[in-house]
């Protein structure tokens, strides 16, 4: 079989006023999906950003994919490398690290990549998780992800989201960080709990995570600044959540700054932000800077590429977990059925699922239960697409008037005068 048609659709969903260190969410998310129509009649199912600057680079590369056999994944890498050359899409929040054109060329090739693992699952007749080297555990643990919050999207010029898909209040305190806590608990059933920090003094993050020790005992807790914070703050930090971090994510910026809390806080430290691109590994893995890497097969390229990173890791004796954007159901069942083949995942995985208020492409999205997902027998990655709601959301897309996801910008609109820093404290 060979691809006959590459599709790919921008949309947009809701996004709830989630505050991080470089502003506050928009209200709409952007994301692109990518179908692969094989000649046959089979759809392969990718998910991605949707940016115009990496809305741009997928359609430049959809072209050289058309005709490709879906199991030279080989292949796809030469053709899109090929095509995008020296081409390079900065990320403008700057939540999920640099840029470099080998990480642009990852970054394109991931939704493609998945896709074709879609198409492989299907004409075979076996889960993803299988081509990747078989499943050693049927349920995939996620980690309740915590934001300080505004309670709505302030009024604006444009159109603004349905707010009865967010039943989460206003949360700009440690009480309101516990409430939002209890909400996922009971909902989802999650076992671990990440709170996105960088947003307060590092003092009142501390409190929050102290009050959540309080109200969850048993729950592993983490914290991410995403890079707001100077060394000295990050080992202060670090040392007075002792016993409380099961990790610290990113506190400082860069692989020599992470190198020097690595060696004075008594945590692990993760990161998304500095080690993030192949080229980052021998340096921060070298210098010890991180304990623990958030894989993402949105940036690293796929599927198989972030099986072989963890590989690394477990060469190095560096725990696992999975880093998440805001993403709808064929990110999420793709990042289920990397983790159901994982054996080095020693964390549970990020999920922004909460956060999207039930509004998905997919027809019938997996669910979190028990503060997992149960990995899908079905072909492929597990999920079919819904034509109807894929129109829904693209319409979104045409209307909502954002091309370009800008956390700063939007809260200066609000807040004259702020500005992105890091660190900030």
């Amino acid at each position: 079989m060979r691809i006959g048609e590459v599709v790919v659709t921008p949309v947009a969903f809701p996004d709830p006023p989630l505050l991080n260190s470089a502003g506050v969410h928009q209200p709409w998310a952007l994301r692109a999906i990518v179908e692969l129509r094989g000649e046959d009649g089979l759809v392969g199912l990718g998910e991605t950003y949707g940016d115009a600057p990496h809305l741009a680079l997928l359609r430049r590369a959809a072209p050289a994919v058309t005709g490709l056999d879906p199991f030279d994944t080989n292949g796809l890498l030469r053709r899109i490398a090929g095509v995008l050359g020296a081409a390079d899409a900065p990320d403008r929040h700057g939540l999920t690290g640099g840029s470099s054109p080998t990480r642009t060329t990852l970054k394109v090739l991931g939704p493609f990549e998945t896709a074709c693992l879609d198409l492989q699952g299907q004409l075979t007749g076996r889960p993803v998780a299988d081509l990747l080297g078989g499943r050693v555990r049927d349920e995939v643990p996620y980690a309740g992800y915590l934001f300080y919050r505004w309670a709505a999207h302030p009024a604006q010029p444009g159109p603004l989201p349905d707010r009865d898909g967010d039943p989460f209040p206003e949360a700009l305190d440690a009480g309101g960080i516990v409430e939002q806590a209890g909400q996922l608990v009971e909902q989802y059933g999650f076992r671990s709990l990440k709170l996105k920090g960088g947003v307060l003094p590092p003092e009142e993050e501390v409190e929050a995570i102290r009050e959540l020790r309080a109200a969850f005992p048993d729950h592993p807790l983490r914290l991410d600044p995403n890079a707001a914070w100077t060394v000295e703050t990050s080992v202060r930090v670090g040392e007075r959540t002792e016993g409380l971090l099961e990790y610290l994510e990113d506190p400082t910026p860069g692989i020599a700054g992470m190198a020097k809390v690595a060696r004075r806080v008594p945590m692990p430290l993760a990161t998304n932000m500095c080690v993030v691109a192949p080229e980052d590994l021998p340096p921060g893995f070298g210098a010890r800077a991180v304990g623990v890497v958030l894989a993402d097969h949105h940036y690293w390229g796929g599927l198989r590429r972030s099986a072989e990173l963890a590989a690394v890791c477990r060469t190095w004796g560096v725990g696992v977990s999975m880093h998440s954007n805001s993403h709808l159901g064929i990110s999420l069942a793709a990042m289920t059925q990397l983790g159901a083949a994982l054996p080095e995942l020693t964390y549970a995985a990020d999920t922004h699922t909460p956060w999207q208020g039930g509004v998905d492409v997919v027809a019938e999205p997996l669910r979190i239960a028990g503060g997992a997902v149960r990995v899908p027998d079905r072909p492929g990655l597990g999920v079919r697409l819904d034509p109807d709601a894929l129109a829904r959301l693209h319409e979104n897309y045409l209307r909502c008037g954002v091309r370009e996801r800008d956390d700063t910008a939007y809260r200066a609109r609000f807040e004259p005068g702020y500005r992105k820093r890091r660190p900030r404290w």
